[in-house]
């Protein structure tokens, strides 16, 4: 019965019901990083004094926080903040808040009220000076709230009258970085009867007012506030003016410092002002007044005050001539006071009613007592500033007087020729630095100078000096001077000879530097014609040796003289054109051409060639436009007739780069990129590939040397050319793409290659997908291109077999459309040119093997980036060893703009020889594919490379950037 029930209980209370299927969510994984604030939190809490909460603080600033968690670790810190009473760990809290805020993607404005709360509560000057840092760094993070800065600068102007300096250079510094002079502060004061107790002021006279500060950092941070506000483009008031130059005088350097730098950008903003002169009724323009200030300080007791009023000298270029002058001369120029003229004073004479008797003592002394230190016109220190400064015990502020001497010279003729004197005189100074400064930037003011002879005797004196960067600075500066008279033309060979008969190696720099001493003094050197070339109306002289530098070097001068003088070659003897003939041809770049008519010996030197006239720039420039235009008709590599205009093409830029050297980059560039398709259209030819493996072998061998020799060519283009934009660079890459490709398919037809094929085809797709993600924005300048075509068929080649790949690669590369070639405006190649060894000794230089022996590498680089790094010098024996060698940085000289001078060593070392052998030296261009300016950027400190694409295998190598030069060595065997 109770089972029955039990049953029947069920019957009537159980029931079934099947819901409906419902589709489960997934369950969603989130990788999430454990909370720097929690660990921050339970370290502090485990802290049991100050200097073990100090010590997990210096360990957490080592560590990077994310964005997302820097607001719960700045609430950590604020929350121990105010548990904490100890200073210094108070103070590493308000400093690790600093740094938080300068986390990118953080945006700090949600902690300005905690921070300034914490000002009002802070007892520590050291701590108020570190929140108020603190709040610098938000506020330059936060510049666009009007209403965050206004609060700010409302906290600085509070604690301004803090007594501890630090608070107020805080306060100050923070006024200047954030504050405006458009708006005025508000600022707290003592109550006044009837006033509410605010009142507006002006940012600038709120900083001015600590100009008198009784700390002179105070006082120094508040002239470099002002002049953070200048720097933020606010407009400065001339009132500050007699303040700064109070500051002139203050007993501290950094005060002195600042405020000379102050009284210049007024003098920049008002030059034109007219100000007021001290205990007198004179009035000056500020630029004169403020010009006459800073040059007192070129006398002033620290040499770092001194050589910044020395360099800011030099770019006060509205100063008045008179007061420029003054500079050079160290006698008070009558007192520096306005003198009355004679009809002036007779007239006060005549007003006073009676003249001096003599009976009274001093009855006719001056009425007024005259204070020289307060009536000047011009401060007594302008008095001779730029000789105390030259003549100045510290060579930094001898070289800033140097550089401000000649920078004022560059826009004053007049003054250039008053200070020459001075300039000369300083290539005789002790320091090797001043002398090469002085020669340099004299160079730069020899358009306004002509120099005297004895002048000129102090100038060549420099020719002792042992080193090589002096001379050879010497030898330019004389290539752009004016001398006056011809017995300075006599003076200047005579000393240059000597110079070429001491330092032998200075032959080049001595040849060029006669060569456009004579082109610039055809008169001068006429008149000495028959002493210099040893000729006599009468008698036969004997004919001088070719082979003596010194000779060569008077024919320089010459030569180059009669190039403007058409009366000159009367005067040469028979052997001198037959001289003439020779130099012509061997030293081309330092003998022009010349007219001589009547000599059947030189009818043929180009004297009827002079007179066509020369191919212009602008019809270069179109020719080669043009150029590229005919070969940009080209549809694909298979157009017919298309290798023949590809093949002259080629031939006309080269000869258009020979001719034009404005174009030679370009027209060379373009020649190269063509050269680099005409080999691909000859590697693609129909014949190569319908045609058995067996029965090609020949052709396979000759595509594959184009294959190489395009991706050559493609390196060549890429880092011997600067100038070149991303869309050139992008163009080299999809070249370079197809003779990889190319390369591949011909190593799948002939089987070759140790490594399995997928790999090959993987890293030729990673190759592609990096092309896309360098160049996704020249895309879409390559329509119907190769890599085009590529990118569109991404998805096939991915998952298709290296067969097919392959097979798919043949098929576009001959279906690939030819890409028009599109030149920036301007395009250098990188070259060079090795001056010694000359290669031209047959005296071999021997040594013991074994040991080493040094040879001088004298070279010229032109247009070479980053030569410090990229430049190597290879040396290969007869043996087939190579060495190469990298030149320290202090071997590379920049006598010019894109132009760069080598001057190393290469020790050479081998094995004994029998006979004399030449070895090759030749300077190279090292490169690295993967290290290019458009290749990923590298991560910041605190981020990984997990999220980057793979990048490019990197590829490195040389490019030779000079012709081998051979020297001929002798290996001998050691004695025993």
């Amino acid at each position: 019965m109770a089972a029955h029930l039990k049953k029947r209980v069920y019957e009537e209370f159980s029931k079934v019901v099947q819901a409906p299927q419902e589709e489960v969510p997934a369950k969603k994984l989130r990788l999430t990083k454990p909370s720097k604030s929690a660990a921050l939190h339970i370290d502090l809490c485990k802290a049991t004094n100050p200097t073990d909460a100090l010590q997990y603080l210096l360990q957490f600033a080592r560590k990077p926080v994310e964005a997302e968690s820097v607001e719960g670790v700045i609430r950590i810190l604020l929350e121990h903040y105010y548990k904490e009473s100890d200073s210094s760990v108070r103070l590493k809290i308000a400093s690790l808040l600093g740094l938080l805020s300068k986390t990118s993607g953080f945006s700090p404005d949600c902690i300005v009220d905690d921070v300034c709360s914490t000002l009002n509560t802070e007892k520590s000057h050291q701590v108020l000076a570190q929140l108020l840092d603190t709040l610098l760094v938000i506020g330059t993070q936060l510049l666009g709230s009007v209403s965050v800065t206004q609060r700010l600068i409302e906290e600085a102007c509070k604690h301004l009258s803090d007594t501890y300096f630090g608070v107020r250079n805080k306060c100050l510094q923070l006024l200047g970085c954030l504050g405006t002079v458009d708006k005025p502060l508000t600022k707290d004061s003592e109550p006044v009867a009837g006033s509410s107790g605010l009142f507006c002021r002006d940012v600038q006279s709120v900083i001015s007012d600590y100009f008198g500060d009784q700390d002179p950092r105070v006082r120094a941070a508040a002239i470099k506030a002002m002049l953070q506000l200048h720097e933020r483009g606010m407009k400065l008031q001339q009132a500050i003016y007699t303040q700064a130059c109070k500051l002139l005088g203050d007993d501290y350097e950094h005060v002195r410092s600042a405020a000379v730098l102050m009284v210049w950008v007024l003098s920049q903003l008002y030059p034109e002002s007219i100000v007021p002169i001290p205990s007198s009724n004179e009035e000056i323009r500020l630029v004169d007044d403020s010009f006459g200030k800073i040059c007192h300080m070129v006398s002033d007791g620290s040499w770092v005050v001194r050589v910044q009023a020395a360099k800011l000298l030099g770019s006060m270029h509205q100063v008045s001539s008179h007061f420029l002058e003054q500079t050079l001369d160290k006698k008070l120029m009558s007192d520096l006071r306005r003198k009355r003229t004679a009809h002036e004073r007779a007239k006060e004479l005549y007003a006073s009613g009676e003249f001096s008797s003599g009976r009274r003592w001093a009855d006719d002394a001056p009425k007024e007592k005259v204070d020289t230190s307060g009536v000047n016109l011009i401060d007594s220190g302008a008095c001779g500033a730029f000789v105390h400064g030259l003549e100045d015990e510290m060579y930094e502020v001898r070289i800033a007087a140097v550089e401000a001497l000649c920078s004022l010279a560059m826009s004053s003729p007049a003054f250039a020729e008053k200070c020459l004197d001075f300039l000369v005189d300083m290539f005789n100074d002790e320091i090797e630095e001043v002398r090469l400064r002085s020669i340099h930037l004299l160079r730069h003011i020899s358009t306004h100078i002509t120099l005297r002879e004895d002048q000129l005797d102090t100038v060549l004196a420099v020719l002792e000096d042992s080193s090589r960067d002096i001379r050879e600075a010497l030898h330019e500066l004389l290539c752009y001077t004016n001398v006056s008279t011809k017995e300075c033309i006599q003076l200047a060979l005579l000393e240059l000879l000597k110079n070429l008969a001491k330092y032998p190696t200075d032959c080049n720099s001595v040849w060029k530097c006669l060569k456009f001493l004579g082109s610039r003094h055809p008169t001068l050197v006429l008149p000495l014609v028959p002493e210099l070339l040893s000729t006599h109306p009468y008698f036969d002289t004997p004919e001088p040796d070719m082979d003596d530098p010194a000779y060569i070097a008077v024919l320089v001068l010459v030569f180059n003289a009669a190039k403007s003088c058409p009366t000159m070659p009367a005067l040469f003897s028979d052997h001198t054109f037959r001289h003439y003939a020779y130099l012509r041809d061997s030293l081309s770049h330092l003998v022009p051409q010349l007219r001589l008519p009547g000599r059947k010996l030189t009818a043929g030197l180009g004297s009827e060639q002079s007179d066509l006239p020369s191919s212009s720039v602008e019809s270069a420039q179109q020719f080669l436009q043009e150029s590229l235009a005919r070969v940009g008709t080209l549809q694909n590599l298979d157009s017919p007739g298309a290798q023949d205009l590809l093949d002259f093409t080629i031939r006309d830029l080269q000869r258009l780069g020979e001719l034009q050297p404005e174009l030679a980059g370009s027209a060379d560039f373009s020649a190269t990129y063509l050269h680099c398709q005409l080999l691909l259209m000859k590697a693609l030819q129909e014949k190569l590939w319908n045609m058995a493996v067996p029965l090609c072998l020949k052709q396979n061998a000759m595509a594959s040397a184009a294959a190489k020799q395009i991706l050559e060519e493609t390196y060549k283009l890429e880092f011997l050319y600067s100038g070149l934009e991303t869309r050139q660079v992008a163009t080299i890459h999809n070249v370079r793409l197809q003779a990889k490709a190319l390369r591949l398919i011909l190593t799948t037809r002939t089987k070759r290659g140790d490594e399995p094929l997928i790999n090959v085809c993987e890293r030729f797709l990673q190759e592609v997908e990096t092309f896309q993600r360098l160049f996704v924005t020249e895309l879409t300048h390559f329509q119907d291109s190769f890599v085009e075509k590529l990118l569109e068929l991404m998805p096939r080649l991915v998952t298709c077999k290296p067969l097919d790949l392959v097979k798919i690669l043949q098929t576009t590369l001959r279906q690939s459309s030819f890409i028009h070639l599109k030149l920036p405006e301007q395009i250098h190649r990188a070259s060079a040119t090795i001056i010694e060894p000359t290669g031209e000794s047959d005296n071999p230089l021997r040594f013991t093997s074994g040991l080493v022996v040094a040879l001088d590498i004298d070279a010229t680089l032109e247009h070479v980036q980053d030569p410090q790094t990229t430049v190597k010098v290879q040396v290969l024996y007869p043996d087939g060893q190579t060495h190469i060698i990298h030149p320290k940085p202090g071997d590379f000289r920049t006598p010019g703009p894109g132009r760069v001078r080598l001057i190393t060593q290469v020790y050479l070392s081998h094995s004994a020889w029998t006979d004399p052998c030449q070895i090759e030296v030749r300077l190279l261009l090292a490169y690295s594919s993967g290290a290019n300016k458009l290749s990923t950027p590298k991560p910041a400190w605190n981020e990984s490379m997990e999220g980057f694409p793979p990048t490019e295998s990197s590829t490195e190598g040389t490019i030779h950037l000079s012709k081998p030069v051979k020297v001929y060595i002798m290996p001998k065997p050691a004695r025993r």
